[in-house]
């Protein structure tokens, strides 16, 4: 299990350092055997390991070891990571064989599989971590893949615009991470898991003292632990980089999007569920930022008509479920949605890109229509993706989404009737723009020109095997694991997660009244229809909605302002500022007096020296006399020395 483990971590870092170092042909070979590799492996320690309930930690080598901190490098292997290594190891090595197909022809593909694996390196780094650190290591590694990645065509100006912005949102959310760090170290004197969840229940109740005002340490903690992770996973506020980081390469926005980065937030809050427990207030916060963001993200996906941007903001919505569970305790059902989510969302991902080969890198659906004629295996998988997604029965986002509903319904802490209203709003919302989707891209009247047209064809082989195995987890996936995960009397997460006795929220959500375990089938088939009959039934009634609805369809649009407002309180102050340091402080005092003063004076005097080198000998003759008068003049102008000249001084 130990040699599995390691190559299971570090082959990806293996393809990443060979791949590199190798030709176009070869890097994608190597890079994607090694990834396979891992990915079988991975699954293999899921059987063995996982699903026998069995947990493996290996101390690999020690890392940092001072006076007040020991850190040794590790893998912690129980059923939380061996579930995020399957799902991480699987999607990518999916997406590093449709990137052979989608990036034929593209010069900088080594680079690009080189990336790819990296990127994997560190989630599987973060996700195997026995401590905070090792965690911050791969937390702040896959927010370089990311930057990387997304700035991939960094010759393209909105790319490289994208990066940054994905780079330094994250890194505002990584501030509260460092803090709440720090924080658990302050208060446990440790930053090994098994330390600090070992001493829980024995710090409960420590204050700790913040800006000059006592705090409960555990809330304290968690809350800043969950800001880094409302930056990593896109929560309302600090989502704002997840749309334009479509910039990029179709193949990074499946893996980035729909199972690695963006799911380590989640992966966090669920990791740190024995102190979240002692925590509550922390809970109702991390349950209502997800409903909010839920809700947010589904309105603002009805109304974009980029391709990417659409399934985007879907993922921040669905994010929202997942950290909406996560506050209610339901642990196990977050894992279940992002496990499932996975699958579904690469698989839209994945099929967008292959709309968007076929159409000449065309992403407006508003331009398509028409052509599920011309690719009617993508449009098939489309729409498997789509019914996963929209919660319809026998689909894999059914049994998940289904259940965080559930529980929403059941919970007991005082905000669980938002996340309710919320997450149902949002089931509906989610409905309508995935049809919204499917109906303006593949139905209706063909709006591209004809040499678009005449080009469309179906995605090579290559590209096509990733969709057909994400296509039959989007199917079997919610069943197959929902007795596992969610199941009643389950026992399959042992240690990995910690729930209070008093807090059998999964249990209760199985037993909810027989119209709240429908409602959530209702609200998607009402969504459903809404877009057909818009879309399909009445050509002119959605222009005539946005026209009636003018402000809020302007306010949608505009993304809730988010991108403007962020603009006027901090990016624009912030080049005025910058501006006034370069103008005055720079250019005025450091460099007026400093480099370019002094330059200045060097330059006027050497001026005046040059003009004593006239070439006339007479001249430096008499300036030779000069010297020397002025030299005897200065020695006897002394009192002292003259005196001693004439003996009436003693030397």
């Amino acid at each position: 299990m130990t040699t599995l483990a390691l190559l299971t971590v570090f082959l990806p870092l293996l393809g990443f350092v060979v791949g590199a170092l190798t030709s176009s042909f070869w890097s994608q070979l190597i890079t994607s055997s090694l990834m396979g590799i891992a990915t079988l492996c991975a699954i293999i320690l899921f059987a063995s390991l996982g699903l026998r309930e069995e947990t493996l930690s290996l101390s690999l080598f020690p890392w940092i070891h001072v006076e007040f901190l020991e850190v040794n490098w590790g893998l912690q292997l129980d059923s939380l990571s061996l579930v995020m290594i399957s799902v991480v190891t699987l999607i990518s090595f999916l997406v590093h064989v449709y990137s052979v197909g989608y990036m034929k022809g593209d010069p900088g593909i080594t680079r690009f599989m080189a990336y790819l694996s990296l990127f994997t390196f560190f989630m599987l780094s973060l996700v195997t971590a026995p401590n905070f650190l090792q965690l911050f290591f791969g937390w702040e590694g896959v927010g370089l893949c990311s930057y990387l990645l997304i700035g991939y065509w960094y010759d393209r100006e909105n790319a490289n615009a994208a990066s940054i912005k994905a780079f330094l949102v994250n890194r505002v959310g990584d501030i509260g991470f460092v803090l709440g760090i720090l924080t658990l170290f302050c208060l446990f004197g440790t930053l090994d898991f098994s330390g600090i969840f070992g001493l829980v229940e024995e710090h409960q109740n420590d204050t700790f003292l913040f800006l000059s005002h006592p705090c409960h340490g555990l809330t304290l903690a968690c809350l800043l632990l969950f800001i880094g992770a409302m930056g990593k996973s896109a929560q309302i506020g600090l989502h704002t980089w997840l749309p334009d980081a479509m910039e990029g390469p179709t193949p990074v926005s499946a893996l980035i999007h729909a199972a690695t980065m963006v799911t380590a937030g989640v992966f966090l809050v669920v990791r740190i569920s024995p102190l979240l427990e002692y925590a509550p207030f922390a809970r109702e916060v991390i349950t209502c930022v997800g409903a909010f963001t839920a809700l947010m993200a589904a309105t603002i996906a009805c109304v974009q008509n980029d391709i990417k941007r659409i399934i985007a903001y879907s993922t921040c919505s669905q994010l929202g479920y997942m950290f909406m569970a996560a506050g209610l305790s339901a642990y196990g059902a977050s894992l279940f949605h992002l496990t499932t989510h996975a699958f579904f969302k690469a698989l839209l991902f994945l099929g967008a890109g292959s709309v968007i080969h076929a159409m000449s890198d065309e992403h407006n659906i508003q331009k398509m229509g028409g052509i599920w004629r011309y690719i009617p295996l993508t449009y098939a998988f489309m729409w498997v993706g789509s019914l996963a997604l929209a919660g319809i029965p026998f689909f894999a986002g059914f049994y998940s989404k289904d259940i965080i509903l559930n529980v929403s319904w059941a919970s007991p802490l005082p905000v669980a009737g938002i996340a309710f209203i919320c997450g149902t709003s949002a089931a509906l919302l989610t409905a309508f723009y995935s049809w919204r989707l499917l109906l303006l891209t593949f139905h209706g009247t063909p709006k591209a020109n004809d040499a678009v047209m005449g080009h469309i064809h179906e995605a090579p082989l290559l590209m096509l095997i990733p969709l057909m195995v994400l296509g039959v987890g989007s199917v079997i996936s919610g069943y197959a694991l929902y007795s596992l995960f969610v199941g009643e009397g389950t026992s399959f997460w042992k240690e990995a997660i910690f729930v209070l006795p008093e807090d059998t929220i999964i249990p209760a959500a199985h037993h909810v009244s027989l119209w709240i375990k429908g409602l959530p089938v209702l609200v998607s088939l009402l969504g459903i229809g809404g877009a057909y009959w818009l879309y399909m039934v009445t050509n002119n009634w959605p222009e005539k909605l946005s026209t009636l609805f003018r402000p809020l369809y302007i306010f949608l649009s505009q993304k809730w302002y988010f991108d403007e407002l962020y603009a006027y309180l901090i990016v624009k102050p912030s080049l005025k500022f910058g501006k006034v340091l370069w103008e005055e402080g720079d250019q005025t005092i450091i460099d007026g007096f400093g480099p370019n003063r002094l330059s200045t004076f060097s330059l006027s005097i050497s001026k005046l020296m040059s003009r004593l080198q006239t070439g006339y000998i007479y001249h430096y003759v008499f300036a030779m006399v000069f010297g020397l008068v002025v030299m005897v003049g200065w020695y006897f102008c002394q009192p002292s020395l003259l005196l001693q000249e004439l003996g009436l001084l003693g030397k």
